[in-house]
């Protein structure tokens, strides 16, 4: 009776990979790319067959992505390894947009905006709050399966955080990252494939 309860509590439950998308040569330059579609490189390929090696050791039924295209060649790469076929792309886990400042390096920027207020910039509110809303969809539409959905870092960090209520670190080019979703809510399992202790929000 225990084991089919059991069996039963894992069914209703999601898990989610927050996979961020390999490098690009705007990330080796430390530039800000936000809603900007600038490609892989040949080690953000690279990183991304990492991930999906990573990926490949368990099982997973869906596969979505940012439709920026590093994120979306990242996840055409992971499921050429895992056997799933990318199946919708969401604007909600694209990067934040920076404004006027986006395709400036960070010295650049903040030469201009030392506080980081970018003229015409997303706000981290709303950052999380769209990256949040995406993610209950997903295991709203998702109930008892496990995704991969490929982003970029600054939504990643968003969401971890709006689940923990803690500042979540730096998230590396093809960094997985899980969180689950059971009956007591989410929580962050890893970051950047690192297990976390405590990934739930106090209440």
């Amino acid at each position: 009776m225990t084991d089919h309860l059991d069996s039963r509590a894992r069914s209703t439950s999601v898990r989610v990979a927050l996979v961020r998308h390999g490098e690009t040569d705007w990330n080796v330059e430390g530039r800000l790319q936000g809603s900007s579609d600038i490609p892989l490189n040949d080690i953000g390929r690279s990183q991304a067959r990492t991930a999906a090696a990573t990926l490949a050791d368990d099982s997973w039924d869906t596969l979505v992505s940012s439709p920026l295209s590093r994120a979306s060649e990242t996840a055409d790469i992971i499921g050429h390894v895992i056997g799933l076929t990318r199946s919708a792309d969401h604007e909600d886990l694209m990067e934040r947009r920076f404004g006027r400042a986006e395709g400036m390096t960070g010295y650049e920027a903040w030469a201009y905006w030392p506080d980081g207020d970018y003229p015409g910039a997303e706000s981290h509110e709303a950052l999380a709050e769209r990256g949040r809303r995406r993610l209950d969809l997903l295991a709203d539409e998702n109930p008892g399966r496990s995704l991969v959905a490929v982003a970029h870092g600054g939504i990643i960090r968003a969401v971890l955080r709006s689940i923990t209520g803690h500042p979540a670190p730096r998230i590396a080019n093809a960094g997985v990252s899980i969180v689950v979703r059971d009956d007591d809510g989410w929580s962050v399992r890893t970051v950047n494939s690192v297990p976390v202790r405590h990934g739930r929000r106090l209440r």
